[in-house]
């Protein structure tokens, strides 16, 4: 595990939370047992409705708003509720919801954005987990602009905590070369 930040919060790395086979296990899992929907979102005053699909889980049925849309919660799987439990022992923080991504290849990703919004824990830990294609992701400071990367492996956790969301960006650029399919699920606490 290692910090990728010098200042302004925490970004803790773990490039194998998860075994390789443990991986393609969970995939499969996520792929099959979860209620994935395209996203909808408001964009510049205009529906837009992605490529990428999500979804949204938790303890009970969290509203969770972000880009003018509300998602309710649907209650955990058996298998992400395991996910949550083993995240949970490797980060040390607790989460009440979590928020699912599934980008079907390179030419989905997500813009510059900060995981900020009102209804989550202020300096809580977000834990983002990977399974499937391995892609990059980039932080961007909001004020000096400095720009850090890494490519988050499938069985990965990121964990953000502290001011780094008051502090820094961050993306899943888009890449033409990456064929194949990544889940990525983000650990939060609502309240």
């Amino acid at each position: 595990m290692q910090n990728i930040l010098s200042h302004d919060g925490e970004a803790l790395y773990w490039k194998s939370a998860f075994s390789s086979l443990v991986c393609e296990k969970y995939y499969a899992n996520l792929m099959n047992d979860i209620n994935w929907k395209h996203d909808e979102l408001t964009m510049f005053g205009k529906h837009v409705i992605t490529k990428r699909k999500v979804a949204w889980y938790g303890d009970r049925a969290f509203a969770y708003k972000y880009s003018n849309k509300t998602k309710i919660a649907m209650l955990w799987t058996p298998g992400l509720n395991l996910i949550k439990e083993q995240i949970e022992l490797i980060s040390g923080h607790t989460y009440n919801s979590c928020l699912l991504n599934l980008y079907h290849n390179g030419e989905e990703g997500m813009g510059w954005h900060s995981d900020n919004e009102k209804q989550l824990k202020e300096n809580g830990g977000i834990a983002s987990v990977s399974f499937g294609a391995p892609r990059k992701f980039t932080l961007k400071h909001k004020t000096t602009n400095e720009k850090i990367s890494l490519v988050l492996d499938s069985g990965s956790l990121l964990l953000m905590s502290g001011s780094i969301q008051k502090n820094w960006l961050h993306s899943l650029p888009l890449s033409k070369k990456i064929k194949a399919a990544r889940i990525n699920l983000t650990f939060r606490t609502i309240i």
